[in-house]
């Protein structure tokens, strides 16, 4: 079987999409198919530099959405069907599909889609897409409460299998980290203690409002010396996020650090007191699972795909509430009488054993599965 790999709109590897992509791409080496990725041709050594097993196919086109939604609209079904590929895989979900399928297609869904819908400014082009969802030969879900907002927007639950995504252990594992004021990750000298909200920075499902006005309710009350560590790049309204931050009485004490590279996260979380996620539309919400990996403790917002990935081995929040996210910071960084450190040692201790469950072997194997079973009945 030979299977193409769609790598548009995955963000040149820069975004959870491209870490996806990445890091299947990595588990598929030994699997009995032809795999072929096509994408931008700027992106022909991103995903499978040293990889003999896995070839790209670069398509000359601009480097936008507007082009390369162009090209799936003009070229894609003549250039699928000159490539023969038997069925093809958009890791992309609705941010770029063709406008017809015409080979058997398989899409990997990691966000709400009602959410997307609510928080688009493109409502057209996503209302085509979303009903190319119901065209598919099936869709691959990052998480059970991605297949149930697809149910919910009308896609037949027969055709959604949900995969959850792995964890890369060899990458995100507990570091050792010294006991220095700062910790230097090129191009930054970061001081410590800090709490970590590594997210693209968007408004308003991400809630970093919310989360700035916790923290500043945390730093008046306990008069800690925690800062506030957002790593992420601009996403859609990334300016009333800035402009909070300006606003704040600490802002001295948040920093903003942009695009931030994946292979340094880990060194990041290792050195962080806590990672607080309050993001309230999570279709898969990695970044627990990898501050988990790192052996830091975790609170996240009781909403989304968050409770699903992160089970028992975190402190929740009502992400509307910034006293209640106050309430969970105090709880995870100050030290009293010990409870605190009992209650950080358990979370730790527990996410463990937990995120071992998270596996990209496994995610790679049951996604050609998926696509082997659904081709069988077509």
């Amino acid at each position: 079987m030979r299977i193409g790999i769609n790598a548009f709109g995955c963000d040149h590897g820069r975004s959870g999409t491209g870490s996806y992509l990445s890091s299947l791409i990595k588990n598929l080496g030994d699997i009995p198919h032809e795999i072929e990725l096509f994408g931008p041709e700027l992106d022909r050594y991103t995903y499978t530099s040293g990889m003999d097993s896995i070839s790209y196919f670069g398509v000359s086109t601009g480097d936008s959405l507007f082009a390369e939604r162009l090209w799936h609209a003009a070229s894609y079904g003549s250039f699928v069907r000159k490539r023969k590929y038997d069925a093809v895989l958009f890791p992309s979900g609705t941010k770029l599909l063709p406008l017809s399928f015409d080979v058997p297609s398989f899409v990997v869904v990691q966000d709400l889609v009602s959410d997307l819908h609510r928080n688009s400014d493109d409502g057209a082009i996503f209302g085509i897409y979303r009903r190319q969802l119901k065209k598919a030969s099936r869709i691959i879900a990052a998480s059970r409460s991605v297949r149930d907002d697809l149910v919910n927007e009308k896609i037949p639950a027969e055709k959604i299998t949900v995969i959850h995504h792995g964890i890369d252990t060899s990458l995100f594992y507990p570091r050792e980290t010294s006991d220095s004021e700062a910790i230097l990750i090129h191009p930054f000298s970061i001081r410590r203690p800090y709490i970590i909200y590594a997210s693209r920075v968007a408004y308003p499902s991400k809630n970093h409002v919310e989360l700035i006005k916790a923290f500043a309710l945390f730093k008046q009350k306990t008069g800690a010396p925690h800062r506030l560590v957002l790593a992420g790049a601009d996403g859609v309204n990334a300016e009333v996020v800035h402009r909070e931050v300006l606003n704040s009485p600490v802002s001295s004490d948040i920093l903003l650090t942009g695009y931030f590279p994946h292979q340094n996260l880990p060194e990041l979380y290792s050195a962080a007191d806590a990672c607080i996620f309050p993001s309230s539309a999570e279709g898969v919400g990695m970044p627990v699972l990898e501050a988990m990996a790192c052996s830091i403790p975790v609170a996240c917002a009781r909403s989304g795909a968050l409770p699903e990935i992160a089970g028992d081995c975190a402190l929740y929040f009502d992400h509307t509430n910034p006293e209640e996210i106050a309430a969970c910071i105090e709880q995870l960084v100050r030290k009293q009488n010990g409870e605190n450190d009992n209650l950080r040692s358990s979370l730790v201790q527990k996410a463990s054993g937990w995120v071992s469950s998270f596996s990209w072997e496994n995610c790679a194997r049951e996604t050609v599965d998926c696509i082997e079973s659904a081709l069988r009945t077509l």
